[in-house]
């Protein structure tokens, strides 16, 4: 299983609406989640910042992150929360939320 925690910021002026959209996650972006092979999705704000964890358990992250990226819907749902987040500039340059290192895990 891999483990994925990413950030971006969300300014304040955004967070209402970006929490609405998110209590009202449309089903077929759910439904595409889990065929990647992602589970316990979490996201998290706090002052300004967006952090998600989610726990990858497929055998090909690159193809099951580009299926999704492919999925209408998924296209969609990107194009409304988008214009609401800003990404780090530190970021990777094909990243849109910037992965984030893993220093310590307890089991």
């Amino acid at each position: 299983m891999k483990r994925v925690a990413s950030t971006i910021q969300l300014s304040k002026e955004n967070y209402e609406e970006y929490k609405k959209l998110h209590s009202e996650v449309w089903p077929e972006v759910l439904q595409m989640i889990k065929e990647c092979n992602i589970q316990n999705y979490s996201i998290y704000y706090s002052n300004g910042q967006l952090f998600s964890y989610f726990e990858y358990t497929g055998t090909d992250y690159q193809k099951d992150m580009e299926k999704m990226a492919q999925d209408s819907a998924t296209q969609k749902w990107w194009e409304i929360c988008k214009p609401l987040q800003t990404p780090y500039e530190t970021r990777k340059s094909e990243e849109w939320w910037m992965e984030m290192e893993e220093l310590f895990y307890l089991k």
